[in-house]
């Protein structure tokens, strides 16, 4: 008789262990379910569709956007201004230019795009990670 008293603590033990592992399976499968779900947000939609690489020298002959993207950068964070990349020069059919300004920065890249109008005036300034990469 003195043996089913010691079958209720093993049982009780066996249960408490199960209610444990059992705890920390739902915890797992609910950190797997709600933290791996899909992103259903729309991609930023590319500000330059529709424009082609220009000349260098067609832009560059046009001092007003010229002065105009360099004192862009030079208005930028010291931290952003120290990694301004490769800049692109680009143009579209209706007579707008941009400039595609590239900045690399704590493993994100970074595109600043400036857009302007038939006049040379700028119309557009816009930031948006373009990329990440590992350092």
């Amino acid at each position: 008789m003195e043996k089913q008293p010691e079958t209720k603590n093993i049982m009780r033990k066996i249960i408490k262990r199960s209610l444990k592992y059992c705890g920390f399976v739902v915890v797992l499968v609910a950190t797997i379910i709600f933290g791996c779900r899909c992103s259903t947000s729309k991609p930023t939609p590319d500000p330059l569709a529709g424009f082609h690489f220009s000349s260098l020298n067609n832009l560059h002959s046009n001092k007003v956007i010229m002065d105009d993207y360099q004192d862009y950068i030079q208005k930028l964070p010291p931290e952003e201004r120290q990694y301004v990349g490769p800049l692109g020069f680009l143009e579209d059919d209706a007579g707008q230019h941009a400039v595609r300004i590239e900045i690399a920065l704590n493993g994100t890249d970074w595109a600043h795009v400036l857009i302007y109008d038939k006049e040379n005036k700028r119309i557009k300034a816009i930031k948006y990670v373009s990329g990440h990469y590992r350092s």
